[in-house]
C-alpha cells in the first residue's frame, strides 16, 4: 500500500507519478489544442514529436531515481497524451482528490488505476462534476493551500480557465484546518504569452522560503502583493512574459535544496545555484511547448514530512 503524504512542494519527494509520451498519438488538429502556445506550435509545424519528448522525460526520471525517488509511470494508452498528470489529481495531506479535467482527458486517470489500487479508497476523493481543478493550480505552503482559478464571467467559454470557484469551496470544505488562498488568473485562448495557465505557470515556491513569479500572471494585483509579503520580495525571482512563456516557473523540487530545471533557464538557474540550491539541469524544451513543464508532467505521491 501507499501512504499518501504531501504537506508542501520541496519537502523531500518519496514517490511520484511522472507522465509518459509513449504512443503519444499524432500531431493534434488546431481545432484540437487546449491551450494557445499548443496552437501556436501546432500551426508553425514546430509541435514536439514523441522520440524526443520521450527521451526528455526519460532524462527527468533517470534524475529522480538519482535520488532515490519511487517512479510510477502511466499505462501507456495509444493516441493519448498522457504527459501532464499532474492535472489529473492531487494530494493533499495523505488525501488524493480526483480532478474534474477537459472530457477529452478523463482517460488518463484510468492509465494510473495500477497506483490508485495501492491507495486506501477512504483517501481518494471524487468531487462533484460542476466542481472543477486541476492539479497545476493547486499548491501547499506550510498551512496554506494556494489555488490558481479565474473568476470571469466567460468561465465556460475559457478553455485556459480549468478551476473555478466551485472548485475552491470544494478544497475549503474538505480541508477546514487549511488557510485556502485562492488568486485569479489572467488568462488568454490566443497569446500564450498573456497566459497563465494554471498557478504553477507564474509562481512557484523553491526550498523553505525562496520562490519564483511572474507579476502579470495575477489579474488582481493584491495577490501578488500577498506573496511578495508572505516571502519577502527579496527571496523571489520575477520572471518577465517570455520567461512565463518559457515555463521558467516550471520547475520541479526533489527536495528543500534540489531542483530540476530545464537547461536553457540560464538566467534562473544561476539564481537558484546563488541562493545555495542544487540545479539538476535537463533538455525538456520540446515538452514545453505544450505549455507545460517540469512540475506539470509530476504527480507527487509522498514527502518526507
Amino acid at each position: 500500500m501507499i501512504t499518501l503524504n504531501i504537506q508542501d512542494e520541496t519537502s523531500k519527494l518519496l514517490a511520484v507519478v511522472l507522465g509518459t509520451a509513449e504512443k503519444n498519438g499524432s500531431v493534434p488538429t488546431a481545432e484540437a489544442a487546449y491551450d494557445p502556445k499548443s496552437l501556436e506550435h501546432i500551426l508553425s509545424g514546430t509541435y514536439p514529436n514523441e522520440d524526443d519528448m520521450t527521451q526528455e522525460m526519460n532524462a527527468f526520471e533517470t534524475v529522480l531515481k538519482k535520488y532515490g525517488v519511487t517512479v510510477y509511470r502511466p499505462k501507456i494508452i495509444p493516441n493519448l497524451n498522457q504527459i501532464f498528470t499532474r492535472d489529473i489529481a492531487f494530494v493533499i495531506n495523505d488525501v488524493l482528490v480526483k480532478s474534474n479535467i477537459l472530457p477529452d482527458r478523463e482517460n488518463e486517470i484510468e492509465a494510473i488505476q495500477f497506483v490508485l489500487s495501492q491507495i486506501n479508497p477512504k483517501n481518494i476523493i471524487e468531487a462533484p462534476q460542476d466542481t472543477h481543478f486541476e492539479g497545476g493550480d493547486v499548491m501547499l505552503w506550510n498551512d496554506f493551500v494556494f489555488v490558481g482559478t479565474y473568476k470571469g464571467e466567460d468561465y465556460p467559454q475559457q478553455i485556459t480557465a480549468r478551476t473555478n470557484m466551485k472548485g475552491v469551496q470544494f478544497l475549503k470544505d474538505l480541508f477546514p484546518r487549511k488557510k485556502i488562498k485562492e488568486f485569479d488568473l489572467n488568462k488568454s485562448k490566443t497569446n500564450a504569452r498573456d497566459n497563465a495557465l494554471h498557478l504553477d505557470c507564474c509562481f512557484q515556491p523553491v526550498g523553505k522560503n525562496h520562490g519564483i513569479i511572474h507579476r502579470e500572471g495575477f489579474s488582481n494585483q493584491a495577490d501578488y502583493a500577498f506573496l511578495t509579503n508572505l516571502f519577502g520580495k527579496e527571496n523571489l525571482f520575477h520572471i518577465d512574459k517570455n520567461e512565463m512563456y518559457e515555463m521558467c516557473s516550471n520547475v520541479f523540487s526533489i527536495d528543500t535544496n534540489v531542483v530540476v530545471s530545464e537547461q536553457n533557464f540560464t538566467r534562473l538557474n544561476a539564481w537558484l545555484e546563488k541562493q545555495g540550491f542544487t540545479v539538476e539541469k535537463i533538455p525538456y524544451a520540446e515538452i514545453g511547448k505544450q505549455e507545460g513543464l517540469l512540475r506539470c508532467s509530476t504527480l507527487p505521491l509522498v514527502r518526507k514530512s
